[in-house]
């Protein structure tokens, strides 16, 4: 009635054996989120560091171009004169508008950026530049600041 079976060839893995393994990449998972968080805020950092590098680039070439953009000119007299209103850095397009897109990626968790300073734009423990955009000013000798402005 009962057939005797076989238990001589045993075969797979044994209970424990798979609760060890399991928790092994329980502590490897563990241990890597924080090293792979931290490299993204890097990353956003890098990015936005970028951005206001590509925002001066810009203006500069506005500025010797004496692009409409930045410089008003005198009707009457043809004398042009650096605008005074506010100028933005539009990603997107990749050149200076009276509005600006949001860009700001970096949040207030400090990833360690390399470079941690370009013109005004330092990063600090407490910056938080996500969801802001970048104004550009350029003074009467040319020289250009750029900043995250919300």
């Amino acid at each position: 009635m009962f057939k005797k079976i076989n238990r001589k060839n045993k075969k797979g893995f044994t209970l424990a054996e798979l609760l060890i393994v399991v928790a092994i990449i329980g502590v490897l998972v563990a241990v890597s989120i924080p090293i792979f968080t931290a490299q993204l805020e890097k990353s956003r950092e890098a990015t936005d560091l970028a951005n206001l590098r590509a925002a001066k680039a810009a203006a500069v070439s506005a500025y010797l171009t004496e692009d409409a953009t930045v410089f008003d000119t005198d009707a009457s007299t043809g004398a042009k004169t650096i605008k005074t209103s506010d100028i933005y850095y539009n990603a997107g397009q990749g050149k200076l508008s009276d509005t600006g897109d949001a860009i700001g990626k970096g949040t207030a968790t400090k990833g360690g950026c390399a470079s941690t300073t370009f013109g005004t734009y330092t990063y600090t423990e407490d910056s938080d530049v996500a969801g802001q955009k970048i104004k550009v000013t350029i003074g009467t000798n040319g020289d250009v600041t750029c900043k995250f402005v919300k």
